[in-house]
């Protein structure tokens, strides 16, 4: 039996799941979102954007077998789609408004749809943004979100001075030491599989964009971004912005749990290189130190900012880098 054709497909699992119905305050279509004049179902979606703010938009595509298990459970992969974009959005310091989905399917399979759609609604509910439009068509998996938010004053790359700290939030390293898990390719005893499968599924498919981090910092830092494809590869894009190189104390690096279990330096090097962390990478003047440490935040200071450019390593006092930079897309 054949699948939902196109707009059957739409109406079905993705228009119903983004309007909120009965609410006497829900905008246009029963959108909750006052800021949607009109959404799915027309050649454009209409906005209103919020007065006196500027827009901050992102897209990025996720591949089958590239960016995520293609056997993986529709659920978390609908969740890992939208999450991994917002932290883009987090890293502006922006707060989330509006999707757009482009889904491409080798068919349209209700048994596929109906849990990612819901893993995909499950997270846009938990971050207040809408689906407001996208596009739907037939060939190899692949998922292309665009979103959008609005910032009173965004956190960019090309603001760091020489001198400023560097920052990252929580710890590194848990995306890329999931993926092996996640893939079946690390054996263990039952007790210690199970443990890190649980971690490994949280880290891999339910990262934490770090808006709650980004609004606390956003008075304060200098440059920022989110580490998506290894902290020394994005920390680059800050120092090429700002026209700066880094200093790194790696003895000071916050290694997760999950990435500690690889022992000695490969650690490091995944924590340093492996990506899919959805962090975030920032720096402070030293004047906002002080503020910044009564936060109580949880994040670690890592190195400095300095003159000469490149990004050095120093692990107790000598020299040392690792044998990769970041994740190259080509």
């Amino acid at each position: 039996m054949p699948g939902p054709g196109e707009f059957e497909l739409i109406r079905e699992y993705f228009s119903s799941r983004f309007q909120t119905e009965g609410q006497p305050n829900s905008g246009a279509q029963g959108y909750a979102n006052q800021s949607v004049v009109l959404g799915i179902g027309d050649d454009c979606a209409l906005l209103n954007p919020p007065t006196g703010k500027i827009l901050a938009t992102s897209v990025d595509t996720l591949v089958a077998d590239v960016h995520f298990p293609a056997s993986a459970d529709p659920f978390r992969i609908g969740s890992r789609a939208l999450r991994v974009n917002l932290s883009d959005l987090a890293a502006m310091n922006a707060e989330p408004l509006w999707f757009t989905l482009a889904l491409t399917l080798p068919e349209s399979s209700p048994d596929w749809l109906e849990p990612f759609a819901r893993g995909l609604a499950a997270t846009a509910h938990a971050y207040g943004i809408t689906l407001i439009g996208g596009d739907t068509t037939k060939g190899p998996l692949s998922i292309t979100i665009q979103v959008t938010g609005a910032c009173d004053a965004p956190l960019r790359r090309d603001g760091a001075s020489a001198g400023d700290r560097i920052f990252v939030s929580n710890t590194l390293g848990a995306g890329a030491a999931a993926l092996p898990i996640v893939l079946g390719e690390i054996d263990g005893s039952l007790a210690q599989q199970q443990q890190q499968q649980q971690q490994s599924e949280a880290a891999y498919y339910f990262p934490e964009p770090q808006f709650a981090v980004a609004r606390a910092i956003g008075e304060y830092a200098s440059a920022a971004l989110d580490i998506s494809d290894g902290l020394l590869g994005d920390l680059g894009h800050i120092c090429e912005a700002s026209g700066l190189g880094a200093e790194l104390d790696l003895e000071r690096l916050p290694i997760a749990p999950l990435a500690q279990s690889v022992k000695g330096e490969r650690a490091l090097e995944t924590a340093l290189t492996g990506g899919d962390d959805y962090q975030l990478c920032f720096t402070i003047p030293e004047q906002h130190l002080s503020a910044l440490g009564a936060l109580q935040l949880p994040i670690t200071a890592i190195g400095r900012m300095t003159a000469e450019s490149g990004v050095r390593c120093r692990l107790h006092g000598v020299g040392w880098q690792p044998s990769g930079t970041s994740f190259q897309h080509f």
